[in-house]
Parts: structure tokens; C-alpha cells; sequence
């Protein structure tokens, strides 16, 4: 779950990571008061979980005078068609240079990848793509509570050797809080010191009772309603719906559509042993959504019952067009019954895939 600006700072702030003095608005709240805390100079920044909020009008400057009018402004619009609760207003700081650090995981190895440049801001995503010798990586052990001395004075290659105590401190917050990414774009150096400008932190889904958070914030109301079934199910952008059983499978089939030129509308393993009612959820789940024009379901019976899967779509009764491919066990029984209501049965996962992306265009 990716958490706003004012929290991850709010946890950097905890771990000893300098932030900008600010103080969090929402509507209704007197900014000027707020501000009249910080300093005659602030900047008001949307907290919204999008990327390039500052190109999109989500970060703007304002002053004592102007800051519940800009407040105001921000607080009833929309950055990105993501509608903005609150702002974050914050003493302006002098910049003397920007710096980029994250923490993330090094999936070949499974260890914490720490990333440093002397090239950081808005601008990072582009230095990554026409300069990657600019960024230096290290990767940490970790069972190590620490980076290593000599680990740090890699990443900083002669950048000031104030920066060093924060990536310490940084990754101590990565492995607290089990998260997959704690970035600082930009840790900037200041007349007074060091200070962390932004912060972005995303903590595993599996941590969130760990970490004492209820609700994963993240998941649209599809996502939630299939937790609640005990789907595994991410909502895409496409148009044809996918469900299968077992990751693998359903992947593989959510891979070949990109390939034969479709696009997904979703990830959904209804998982092993599914019955008729838990298929009929799955099915009924992606009937739902308004961009889904057909459904392939790709399903290998072993403990999961194909007569079952083959109920389970009757009794869901979608307007779609569903396409199946079922094979294993009860296989036989399933594809009557299917056949008897007229669903179109296919004998291989590339002949059902292919069949709905033609429905699709």
C-alpha cells in the first residue's frame, strides 16, 4: 500500500530524516493559522497518490496571504481525475543541490537495492533512461541492521558526507515497516543541513496488520469486494476479462492476450477447488465492469471440478460472451452442460485467447 507524502514524512520524521516544518489541511481548516506556524514563504502540495503531481498542478507557491486560497483551490479539484482531500503546506526551502535515494528489492537476489544519484528531481525517470551510469546501486545483505561503511561511501562517490547518516536511517526505515520501496526524490542539501523534500514509501500488502493499518487503501472496490471472496484479482485497463486457476495459468493466459494484440481487463485466480458458487463470484465480478466485452475463463481441472466451473458460469448469467476452455477432471460433464446453453468451448488456451480477442475488436 503506497502511503501519501505527509505520512511516509511523518514515519522519516520518527527515524531522525529532517523534513520541511508543514502542516496537513483539509476543508475546512484555517491555512493561514496553519501556515502562520511555518513562515511568511510556503508551498502547497496535494496529497494524492499520483505520479508528476507537480506538472499537473498539484504543487503550488503561495504565501501568507494567499495560502487559503490556494488551499481552497487545490482542495476542490481533481490532479490526474484523483480528487484531492488534503494539502500538505510547507516552509520553502533554499536548494542548494538535489539528490535522488530509494530502497527498493533486487528481485534476482531478494536483498534491499539501494539507488543514489547526484541527479535528482522531477526529472529522474529521464536521467535513469539517457545517463544510467549516473546512478549508483549497492546491494545490502539483509541480515544486516545497517549499511555497511563502505557501502555508503560507494553510493555518495564524493557527494557531501551529510548524506550518508540518511541512507542509514532510510534503511532502517525499509526494513521497520516492511516496504518494498522508501524513496527520497529529492533529498536536497540546504544552508541548514540536509533535508528530505519529498518522501514515497510503499509497504507488502502481507505486513499491513503487522504495521497496524486496517485497510489497504489501494484496492478499488472490485479488489476489495474480491478479497472479500478470497480471489486473487487485480483490475486492469482492458477489455477482456480473465479468470483461470492458479497463477501460473492465469498469467500465462493474461500474457497471451497482450501478445495476440488484446488487452486484460484483469488478473483473476479464483485459485484450486473453486465450486459452481465461487466461479459464479468470479464471473459475476468481471460481468460488472463496464469495459468488459468478453470473458475467457482457462481452467484446468484437478481438484477443481470442471462440472462445477461449468455451473458455477450458467448460474452467474452474464451479458458477456464467455469463452471457456476447460480440461481435467469431470471434463466431459462440464463441456455438456456448457453446450447445452450454447457457451462457446474452445480445446486450447491459444484458441480460447485468440477467439477473445476477436470479440474484443
Amino acid at each position: 500500500m503506497k502511503l501519501l507524502e505527509y505520512e511516509a514524512k511523518e514515519i522519516l520524521k520518527e527515524a531522525g530524516i529532517p523534513v520541511p516544518k508543514g502542516i496537513l489541511i483539509r476543508a475546512g481548516d484555517d491555512a493561514g493559522a496553519g501556515a502562520a506556524q511555518i513562515g511568511e514563504l510556503v508551498i502547497v502540495k496535494a496529497q494524492v497518490d499520483v505520479g508528476g503531481r507537480g506538472k499537473a498542478g498539484g504543487i503550488l507557491m503561495a504565501d501568507s496571504s494567499t495560502v487559503q486560497e490556494v488551499s481552497d483551490r487545490l482542495l476542490g479539484s481533481r490532479i490526474k481525475d484523483v480528487p484531492v482531500h488534503a494539502v500538505l503546506v510547507e516552509e520553502r526551502i533554499a536548494i542548494e543541490h538535489e539528490y535522488y535515494l530509494s530502497i527498493s528489492i533486487d528481485r534476482s537476489s531478494g536483498s534491499p537495492l539501494i539507488l543514489f544519484t547526484s541527479s535528482g528531481g522531477v526529472e529522474i525517470e529521464e536521467v535513469a533512461r539517457t545517463n544510467p551510469d549516473a546512478i549508483r546501486r549497492a546491494v545490502v545483505d539483509p541480515l544486516l541492521t545497517d549499511v555497511p561503511g563502505y557501502t555508503i561511501r560507494y553510493l555518495l562517490n564524493g557527494a557531501p558526507k551529510e548524506l550518508g547518516p540518511v541512507i542509514n536511517k532510510l534503511y532502517h526505515v525499509f526494513r521497520c515497516r516492511d516496504a518494498l520501496l522508501a524513496e527520497i526524490n529529492p533529498l536536497v542539501t540546504t544552508p541548514s543541513g540536509v533535508c528530505a523534500a519529498d518522501a514515497k514509501i510503499i509497504i507488502d500488502d502481507n505486513a499491513l496488520t503487522r504495521q497496524g493499518i486496517s485497510e489497504n487503501r489501494d484496492l478499488t472496490d472490485r479488489e476489495r469486494k474480491a478479497e472479500e471472496f478470497g480471489f486473487s484479482f487485480v483490475e486492469l485497463d482492458g477489455s477482456i476479462g480473465v479468470i483461470g486457476n492458479g497463477a501460473g495459468l492465469t498469467m500465462a493466459t493474461v500474457d497471451l492476450i497482450t501478445v495476440l494484440g488484446g488487452k486484460p481487463a484483469n488478473f483473476l485466480d479464483v485459485g484450486g477447488g473453486a465450486d459452481r458458487v465461487r466461479v459464479a463470484h468470479a464471473v459475476r465480478l468481471l460481468g460488472s465492469m463496464p469495459g468488459v466485452s468478453v470473458i475467457i475463463v482457462n481452467l484446468l481441472g484437478g481438484i477443481t471440478r470442471c462440472d462445477e466451473v461449468a455451473a458455477g458460469i450458467i448460474e452467474a448469467g452474464v451479458s458477456q460472451q464467455v469463452i471457456v476452455r476447460l480440461a481435467g477432471t469431470n471434463e466431459e460433464e462440464g463441456r455438456n452442460m456448457l453446450n447445452k446453453y450454447g457457451y462457446r468451448m474452445l480445446d486450447t488456451m491459444e484458441e480460447a485467447v485468440a477467439a477473445a480477442v476477436e470479440v474484443a475488436r
